[in-house]
């Protein structure tokens, strides 16, 4: 996969491309990941690429031009483009396992107060990573580009990503570790059993209670069994 990030501050990858996971898939050649500075395709000798919005209002606009004339510069057929906007749609697991399967993916970082509405005209979708302000889209685009490489065959093993919290719509089980008894508070015994069959029962269980406790949202969307729909009742 082919990733490009148009952003004003190609600086903040710099650590981020140096991370475990980005470093492996892109040695494996999993991931071609390229950052596009817009400032070099801004006019004039500051390189201004922002400005006053049109009808007043607080804060600085970013201009359309050296955005639409980055993204033409890396776009091609099989590009697809995403901006990172409040008005996107919100981010989901599922998300991540559809533009898997694209071969390039164009990512654009907005800044300032907002960006000119003319360029919502040339992305194929609008994306969000929550109900929150940030000061630019660089760590929204960052949370993308994880995501996505996480679960590229050969960066982690399969089996570490197939129960995570969201894969199947449901918040992924308790885990622990060493000690077994921690001033009180004990390991499940069930954990300790060797009984394959009752250790995966127990972790939907618990991943069905979590859910309910920490995402009911989550839960209302699942398509609980009649098994599950007895469990819960017995342990409200």
């Amino acid at each position: 996969m082919r990733i490009t990030v148009l952003t004003m501050f190609p600086e903040m990858f710099d650590s981020f491309l140096n991370g475990p996971l980005i470093v492996r898939a892109r040695e494996k050649q999993l991931a071609e990941i390229e950052i596009a500075d817009i400032r070099k395709y801004a006019g004039g000798s500051f390189r201004h690429i922002d400005d006053s919005p049109y009808g007043g209002g607080a804060g600085m606009i970013m201009r359309a031009q050296p955005v639409l004339d980055s993204l033409a510069a890396v776009r091609s057929e099989n590009s697809h483009v995403i901006l990172t906007a409040a008005g996107g749609h919100p981010y989901t697991q599922k998300d991540v396992r559809r533009l898997a399967e694209k071969d390039h993916l164009i990512l654009i970082a907005g800044h300032y107060e907002g960006i000119d509405a003319r360029v919502y005209d040339h992305v194929d979708e609008l994306i969000s990573v929550g109900d929150y302000i940030l000061s630019g889209g660089e760590i929204p685009v960052m949370a993308v580009i994880d995501s996505l490489v996480r679960i590229m065959a050969g960066v982690i093993r399969c089996e570490s990503t197939e129960d995570e919290s969201f894969e199947n719509g449901l918040l992924e089980y308790p885990q622990y570790t060493k000690p077994r008894d921690l001033n009180g508070q004990t390991v499940p015994e069930v954990l300790l059993s060797g009984d394959h069959e009752k250790i995966r029962r127990w972790k939907h269980e618990q991943s069905l209670l979590w859910t309910r406790k920490y995402r009911p949202d989550l839960l209302e969307q699942y398509p609980l069994s009649e098994e599950d729909i007895t469990f819960l009742k017995e342990h409200e």
